[in-house]
C-alpha cells in the first residue's frame, strides 16, 4: 500500500452509516496516485457506500480521509470538489440533454471534448449530446454518467461498476481509454465485479465483506492472478464470503 505521505487517498478507521445503520466499519486503505485501484465485494458488502462517501456524496461518520495529505473526513464539499464521480444513472434528470448535464457539471462541453477526446470517442459522447436523458437507453445513460465524472479537470476519479450497461465494444474501448488516463497520472478508483479488469488493469485494490476489508490486494497479488486465474478466483471468493 502507499504510505500516508505519498497517498492520493488515505483512509484510516473509516465508519459510514446509511439511514442510521452502520454499513462500513473501521476501514483503512492507502491508495497510491497515478494508479487504478479496484474495490470488489459481493452485493451489500458496502463498496458503493464507501465510494460515494469518499467522493463526498455521503458523510463519513468516523475516521480519517486525507486527499493528497489534506484531511477531509468532515468536509464533504472538499471531497466532492477534489474527486470526479459518475452519478447513478437512475438519478439523471430526464428533461435535460446530455449536453446540458455536461455543461452544468463542469467546463463547456467543447472544452471537455478536447480534454477528454479519447474517452469521449470510446463512449460515443458526441452522438449523445443533444439527446434528452429521458430518451436514452440504460447504456446511453451510463456513457453520459461516465463522461460527467470527467467534466472538470481532476486528479482522482471514482467510478462505481463503470462497465455496467456498456456493450462489449464500448466496454473494451472505455477500459483502454481509462488505462491511458491512469498512465498519464490519473488516480482511478472503481468498484468492480469483473475479475478480468481487476487483474488486467488494476495496480492494487481491496476486497470488502460485510462492510470491512477482508483482503488487501497489492500489485504482486494481481500479477499472480493474471498467471493463475483459477487460483486467484478461488482465493478471492473465499475473501468475499
Amino acid at each position: 500500500m502507499a504510505d500516508s505521505v505519498s497517498a492520493a487517498v488515505e483512509l484510516a478507521g473509516v465508519g459510514i452509516a446509511r439511514g442510521g445503520r452502520p454499513v462500513v466499519h473501521a476501514l483503512s486503505a492507502s491508495i497510491a496516485p497515478a494508479g487504478w485501484f479496484g474495490v470488489i465485494g459481493a452485493n451489500g458488502s458496502g463498496k458503493t457506500t464507501l465510494l460515494r462517501a469518499v467522493a463526498g456524496r455521503l458523510p463519513i461518520a468516523e475516521g480519517r480521509c486525507a486527499i493528497f495529505g489534506e484531511e477531509t473526513a468532515q468536509d464533504r464539499d472538499a471531497r466532492a470538489r477534489a474527486i470526479g464521480f459518475a452519478p447513478p444513472i437512475e438519478g439523471l434528470p430526464a428533461s435535460l440533454t446530455v449536453r446540458d448535464l455536461l455543461a452544468l457539471a463542469g467546463d463547456e462541453p467543447s472544452v471537455q471534448s478536447q480534454r477528454n477526446a479519447a474517452l469521449w470517442l470510446a463512449l460515443g459522447v458526441e452522438n449523445l449530446l443533444d439527446v434528452p436523458v429521458g430518451q436514452c437507453s440504460s447504456g446511453m445513460k451510463q456513457r453520459a454518467a461516465l463522461a460527467l465524472a470527467f467534466a472538470r479537470p481532476t486528479r482522482i476519479v471514482i467510478l462505481d461498476e463503470p462497465f455496467n450497461w456498456l456493450d462489449p465494444v464500448a466496454a473494451f474501448d472505455t477500459r483502454a481509454a481509462l488505462a491511458t488516463l491512469v498512465e498519464e497520472g490519473l488516480t482511478l478508483i472503481t468498484a468492480l465485479h469483473d475479475l478480468t479488469t481487476l487483474c488486467g488493469f488494476c495496480n492494487a485494490g481491496l476486497v470488502m465483506a460485510r462492510g470491512r476489508v477482508s483482503l488487501h490486494l497489492d500489485t504482486q497479488m494481481l500479477l499472480a492472478g493474471r498467471k493463475d486465474a483459477a487460483r486467484f478466483e478461488s482465493d478471492l471468493v473465499a475473501a468475499l464470503r
